[in-house]
């Protein structure tokens, strides 16, 4: 197989493909609608045999994050996948991640919530994602792909920034990108790293005691309050580094808009076509799509927003995002939010009517 062909998959599948060919150890899951594809497409392509990559389903999305932090601490290149009830599952691992300062990535394809709730698409996720998710003061990196292309794409910029920060990466899609087939070039085949790489890489890492050094001991335990005050603020000035080097984010038509659409994810692609509606109404609408939801564009945001007349956020929950974008407007001009729930995915002219309806 040529190392960048030209197939067609589904978004599941490519991060299950991306995954492979981009050097992970071990992947660690547990099945759940709808993103089951990602472990039956590695199970079906058996990188053990070719790569060496490890592919376990555990017992639970619990046992699954604990195996990722276990090897994330032996400083290898570990993922999970899960749905929205999973990933809360997973919350406690991921705080615990970081704040031992462990690398490693998660996929969320976002199903409707609250609870069970149903198997259809959702970007309800949003704040869970964003804030934390778990307890203490801490953020995951924050990815939010639109296409499958940027399912496969993501989950070597994730690692990449992971491990850059040592710091868990969240792929955050969902059921529509997740299940959606579309045209993908895979990345090439990265192998893994050696023993010896990773020691070099990663000298945090738990290799135990030999004769040259002591073992590492990786924790995010502390009794003291001033040790502990002390590692809170080392984490702030990091997210802080984040912030200032790691925003990303795309924009569409807003030169010369009256108006400005934020969305992201699948959101945005519905998004685009609503632009294309809008224009034939004579409607002038530019598009704000970010690409990392955490760090978020705030800076950039406010920059595109100058001179329009008011912001839609567009997303696929209850008003989430939109908290985000008037914090960075804050109140210079309207900002309105318009979204479907229970796994409803919103009409590209629902949005028209919306910009209409709401900030004409």
């Amino acid at each position: 197989m040529a190392e960048q062909e030209v197939t067609l998959m589904k978004g599941n599948e490519a991060i299950a493909h991306a995954a492979i060919r981009c050097g992970t150890d071990g992947y660690f899951g547990y099945p759940i609608t709808p993103q089951s594809e990602v472990i039956e497409t590695l199970a079906e392509q058996k990188p053990w045999e070719t790569t060496g990559m490890v592919v376990l389903q555990a017992e639970s999305e619990v046992a699954s994050i604990n195996m990722v932090y276990g090897g994330a601490g032996a400083g290898k290149r570990v993922m999970t996948s899960s749905s929205s009830p999973g990933v809360a599952l997973m919350q406690e691992g991921i705080a615990y991640m970081a704040g031992a300062e462990l690398p490693g990535v998660f996929v969320n394809v976002q199903r409707g919530g609250p609870g069970l709730g149903t198997i259809q698409p959702s970007q309800a996720d949003y704040f869970q994602a964003t804030r934390g998710g778990g307890n203490g003061d801490y953020y995951v990196i924050t990815l939010a792909p639109n296409s499958v292309q940027e399912m496969a794409d993501f989950v070597e910029l994730a690692y990449e920034l992971a491990f850059k920060y040592r710091n868990p990466a969240m792929i955050l899609s969902d059921g529509v990108i997740g299940q959606m087939m579309e045209k993908v070039i895979l990345p090439p085949y990265k192998a893994r790293r050696t023993e010896e790489e990773i020691r070099k890489e990663c000298p945090w890492a738990t290799f135990g005691r030999t004769k040259d050094r002591q073992p590492n001991i990786i924790t995010s335990l502390e009794l003291q309050s001033e040790e502990m005050e002390k590692r809170n603020i080392h984490l702030q000035e990091k997210y802080q580094e984040i912030r200032d080097k790691e925003v990303r984010y795309e924009t569409q038509q807003l030169e010369d808009a009256d108006y400005m659409i934020v969305s992201f994810g699948s959101a945005s692609r519905i998004a685009e076509k609503a632009l294309e509606l809008a224009k034939e109404e004579g409607i002038k609408v530019g598009l704000f799509r970010p690409i990392t939801l955490w760090p978020f564009p705030t800076k950039e945001i406010v920059e595109a927003a100058r001179g329009k007349k008011g912001v839609l956020v567009a997303e696929i929950n209850a008003g989430q995002m939109v908290e985000d974008v008037r914090l960075a407007i804050n109140g210079a001009l309207p900002v309105e939010h318009f979204g479907r729930l229970g796994g409803i995915v919103p009409e590209p002219d629902e949005i028209v009517n919306a910009i209409k309806t709401k900030l004409m």
